[in-house]
């Protein structure tokens, strides 16, 4: 039977959509400003609209082949539960409704947010983070809602099955990489269309042909401005559903290994998860509304505003964590909320170890602009070396709080024992729901970024004054920041989810082997069932060590894996930029008064280039995500896959945020010469930082955080074709 406090999760899910539904419909009574500024936005929200409608036709081609192949394996093959095809699309919808429900509001937003810097600071600074508080509070909405549909169906179904809960939610998982799969394919597919436009009108606008960022006499710059909202808006939607959708799914799966002798206990413990998320949502809507500032506000000022709603909004949710886990009467309660308090602790000093990195008000950024005085190879590698430099306190922080998280669980037994090891790992996956449960506030901060990034752009091209533009450049600088706070987050989050999903790789394993009639030796050296089997018994089985060649060859194709995705989206951009440098080069030649304004540049060609690189691009390294998975298990089997995931785990946390932190710094140091420092818009320095950034755009933008998708992918591709490994052992 369901408890009663289960039902405040769909609950939770209407609030967020709810007032998503009111902060969207505030945000339209605002007036999107001069006939110019309308048009301006205009431009940019078809061709934000078209280039969607194109990715989701090629997804959804992807999406009904999988549906297909997920349909043969369980209806004939028999190799899974026959709910995983429904489940699949059903976590391939909502990411994209989520990412579609965000871009909208944003391609909306930008044009209002710019008139509202207008009237002051603070009324631009409410309207961007309000329109982007909609992104966050849909993202939680729709996967909550999604959450509690499936568990009531599935429940409604295996209710009073022996295996009902751990058969419940590893099924559920599978949504989970419906939900990864459109994650990453937006995320790439946005990633490119967007640094290919911006690449392309940096290199010739403003160093070739030396005019401002977003002017409207470079033809690339409404490309630009669409791509900021189907890269960072749509994909950053998708990619977080998953986030946040996979961190709840894959701890209610370990709780129901953990806690699996006591039938009670156990559902307490698969619902906990969702209902400490369900809280979360009710304490993000308090710190949304938090968050304000004055006028003439300095970059400190603005990064404290939202500071103040994001840490609020977590303090509370630590607290209340120690009530829901009390009161569901779980046991060790205390030692599980700490484990959650870990990871609140370990998002905020990511946040703010990644604000120190690529914020302007900080030494490391600032000597990156410093580095302009000497060039652009000297920017260069100066941003790659902080990039580097910037991943000791992530890495550190996430195995800190991997370590504490499992000890809390576990009552500090480090015997390793099956109910030690699962307790253990179930406190890790409630630690990534603790990072995870504000997300309707904190990807209200990351969603902001490229709202107030287009806002910008719509001012320039409208020929506010310098003013608002100062305004509106403050604001785009804090969403630069934000933006970089936001992409360590989710990456520092992948990482503690991909560790749980590992534990519950292992989970699926058995059942499949359970539904294949399997055996194995235990570690007694008996021949049991697969069903009585515990966690180290299929380590050992499975001869899962470092001394077995299959575990290491798996890690070495594992950390290949996240260097071979970089390389190949890398190059999709370096592709897509030369064919929009070429255009934009040709409009300029071909096109009289361009330059003397005189003429209307080809927008539309651009925006048709940067669509149809994306589209071709983005296929590969997203089905790589899925075939290498799928060949590892076929040959290497069990123990390769689990190397694969723990190679691929390990070099992508790392890679994605030197990553991340490399583009975010030169992106700002580049930000830090145009307010006047070390010779201001125009120098020799300022040109050098353009090139540093424009070489940060697919760090930042595609390859870092297209990454922690990739981590989270391998591992729900391993989940889901478990049968399929078991068949080739």
């Amino acid at each position: 039977m369901i408890p009663t406090v289960f039902w405040l999760v769909p609950i939770a899910s209407v609030c967020a959509l709810g007032m998503a539904w009111f902060f969207f419909c505030q945000m339209m009574k605002e007036s999107e400003g001069t006939p110019r500024m309308i048009e301006i936005a205009e431009y940019v929200r078809k061709g934000a609209m078209a280039y969607l409608k194109q990715q989701y036709k090629v997804v959804l081609i992807v999406f009904i082949v999988l549906a297909i192949i997920f349909a043969f394996m369980a209806y004939v093959l028999h190799a899974q539960n026959e709910w995983v095809p429904f489940a699949f699309l059903t976590g391939g919808f909502f990411s994209g409704l989520a990412g579609f429900f965000g871009m909208k509001t944003a391609t909306f937003a930008s044009a209002r947010t710019a008139n509202a810097a207008r009237d002051s600071l603070d009324k631009g600074l409410k309207v961007a983070f309000r329109s982007g508080a909609v992104m966050g509070l849909v993202v939680v909405g729709l996967g909550l809602l999604d959450i509690a549909i499936w568990f009531l169906i599935l429940n409604h179904f295996y209710h009073g099955d022996e295996m009902a809960l751990i058969t419940i939610t590893t099924t559920m998982l599978t949504f989970g990489m419906g939900a990864s799969t459109q994650a990453l394919f937006a995320r790439v597919g946005g990633g490119i269309y967007t640094k290919a436009a911006d690449v392309g009108a940096d290199i010739v606008g403003k160093v070739e042909a030396d005019i401002p960022e977003d002017d409207p006499r470079n033809p690339a710059t409404i490309a630009d401005n669409v791509g900021d909202n189907v890269g960072d808006v749509a994909g950053m939607g998708a990619d977080l559903y998953e986030s946040y959708c996979g961190s709840i799914l894959s701890t209610a799966a370990l709780g129901a290994t953990a806690f699996a002798m006591n039938g009670d206990m156990q559902l307490r413990a698969v619902i906990a998860p969702m209902i400490i998320a369900a809280v979360g949502v009710f304490l993000s809507l308090f710190g949304i509304f938090l968050v304000r500032t004055k006028e003439g506000a300095t970059m400190k000022d603005l990064l404290h505003s939202l500071g103040l709603g994001t840490n609020v909004s977590a303090v509370l949710i630590a607290v209340a964590s120690f009530v829901i886990l009390y009161l569901l009467g779980i046991e060790n309660w205390l030692g599980l909320s700490f484990s959650v308090i870990t990871g609140l602790a370990a998002g905020v000093i990511i946040g703010q170890a990644t604000e120190y990195y690529t914020s302007h008000s900080y030494k490391p950024t600032k000597e990156i602009s410093k580095a302009g005085l000497t060039g652009s190879a000297t920017v260069i590698i100066k941003g790659i070396g902080t990039g580097m430099i910037s991943t000791c306190i992530p890495v550190l922080t996430i195995s800190v709080a991997i370590m504490l998280s499992y000890l809390c669980a576990n009552g500090f037994d480090l015997s390793m024992t099956s109910v030690s090891l699962s307790h253990g790992l179930y406190g890790i996956g409630i630690a990534a729901v603790g990072m995870l449960s504000t997300l309707g506030i904190t990807l209200a901060t990351d969603a902001y970024g490229p709202i107030a990034d287009n806002a910008g752009g719509n001012a320039e091209m409208s020929e506010l004054g310098e003013d608002i533009r100062h305004r509106t450049d403050a604001l785009d600088a804090l969403g630069n920041t934000t933006a970089a706070t936001g992409k360590g987050f989710a990456i520092g989050s992948a990482a503690l989810t991909a560790l749980a999903l590992l534990a519950s790789y292992i989970e699926e394993i058995k059942i499949a082997m359970t539904r294949a009639g399997e055996t194995l030796t235990n570690l007694a050296g008996q021949t049991i069932d697969a069903s009585q089997a515990t966690i180290p018994d299929f380590m050992n089985f499975f001869q899962v060590n470092l001394m077995n060649p299959k575990v290491l060859v798996g890690a070495f194709i594992g950390a290949m894996a996240a260097f071979l995705f970089s390389g190949i989206t890398m190059g999709a951009v370096g592709r897509a930029a030369g064919d929009m440098v070429e255009e934009v080069r040709r409009q300029f030649r071909e096109i009289k008064g361009i330059l003397e304004g005189k003429a209307t540049p080809d927008y539309g060609r651009c925006v048709e280039i940067s669509t149809r690189s994306a589209q071709r691009e983005m296929i590969f390294p997203s089905l790589m995500a899925i075939i290498i998975p799928i060949l590892v298990g076929c040959i290497l089997g069990v123990a390769g896959v689990l190397g694969l995931l723990v190679g691929g785990l390990a070099a992508g946390f790392t890679l994605a945020v030197f990553m991340a932190n490399a583009g975010g710094a030169w992106d700002n140091a580049k930000k830090n010469v145009e307010e006047g420092n070390f010779g201001g818009k125009g120098s020799f320095a300022h040109k050098a930082t353009i090139v540093g950034d424009t070489v940060g755009d697919p760090f930042k933008d595609t390859s870092g955080p297209s990454l922690n998708i990739l981590i989270k992918l391998m591992s729900m591709v391993s989940i889901v074709m478990a049968g399929l490994t078991v068949a080739f052992m």
